[in-house]
């Protein structure tokens, strides 16, 4: 019988999954190019960490990735997903055509904290993936997802998860972040549902929007990262260290289009009744 650890070695974006490579993707900014077919892999520390996220609607459209958003493979089998600025009714928005594909973008931020920390953004589903299932690992996809990446202690984790992270790191050379958070246009899920990983606990999926009556319509959305952090986890959220953006379709085999409006951290301080 072969050692968990060969195993990994054979099969490793297929073991740690689709959800831990877009976290390691976080914290490293991994594939970084503005070619979304021209990828490659600098070291962390050479990409600089930003204070905001970089807006689409703020560059002209053109053939290529947006300005401050770095492009990432989740492995080098599967095809990108291809991301350009488009004009859409006189405002740049960033389309994403996916074919059987995953890839995304990511911005590294500098450490920032959660607290009163609000994440606003609209997306629009161009199209449908009507087999998409999130809770089940081989029909994972999404039109749209927004990941957040939160810093932590990870020695209080569980060995399970410690042991997770340091095979997720031996294979790619990159850190997990301590726990992400990933809003997703879920296949099924019921809305505001939190969509377990079955991978890892510090990956945790909250459906935004579901099922297919709003495809074609601009859908917006403001998120408490606070909030959603603790119903997701059951604790008080580090550190947001970064952000990202992903549409796939590589497990259901289908094709989708996307458009994704502007992505902002908003701090907001509520007035307590």
């Amino acid at each position: 019988m072969s050692h968990p650890i060969d195993q990994l070695k054979q099969h490793p974006f297929r073991q740690i999954g689709i959800s831990i490579c877009l976290a390691l993707a976080l914290s490293a900014c991994a594939g970084f190019s503005d070619k979304a077919g021209e990828a490659s892999s600098p070291p962390a520390a050479e990409i600089p960490a930003q204070e905001v996220l970089p807006k689409f609607s703020e560059q002209p459209a053109r053939s290529a990735l947006p300005s401050g958003w770095s492009f990432y493979r989740l492995a080098p089998y599967k095809k990108n997903t291809a991301y350009r600025l488009e004009n859409y009714q006189g405002k740049t928005v960033l389309s994403a055509h996916s074919r059987r594909s995953a890839s995304g973008l990511a911005v590294k931020l500098r450490p920032q904290p959660a607290t009163d920390l609000w994440l606003e953004w609209e997306w629009k589903a161009v199209g449908k993936i009507p087999n998409a299932d999130n809770a089940i690992r081989y029909t994972d996809d999404a039109p749209l997802r927004i990941l957040v990446a939160f810093d932590g202690n990870k020695s209080k984790l569980p060995l399970k998860e410690q042991l997770t992270f340091e095979m997720a790191g031996m294979l790619s050379g990159r850190e997990m972040p301590y726990a992400t958070l990933m809003y997703i246009w879920a296949g099924n899920s019921p809305l505001d549902s939190v969509v377990e990983n079955t991978f890892t606990s510090r990956v945790k999926m909250i459906a935004v929007d579901s099922g297919w009556q709003h495809t074609g319509k601009w859908r917006k959305h403001a998120r408490d990262l606070s909030s959603d952090y603790r119903t997701a986890f059951g604790e008080e959220p580090g550190d947001v260290i970064g952000v990202a953006l992903l549409t796939d379709t590589d497990n259901t085999k289908s094709q989708v289009r996307a458009l994704y409006g502007d992505i902002e951290l908003v701090r907001k301080v509520l007035k307590q009744k």
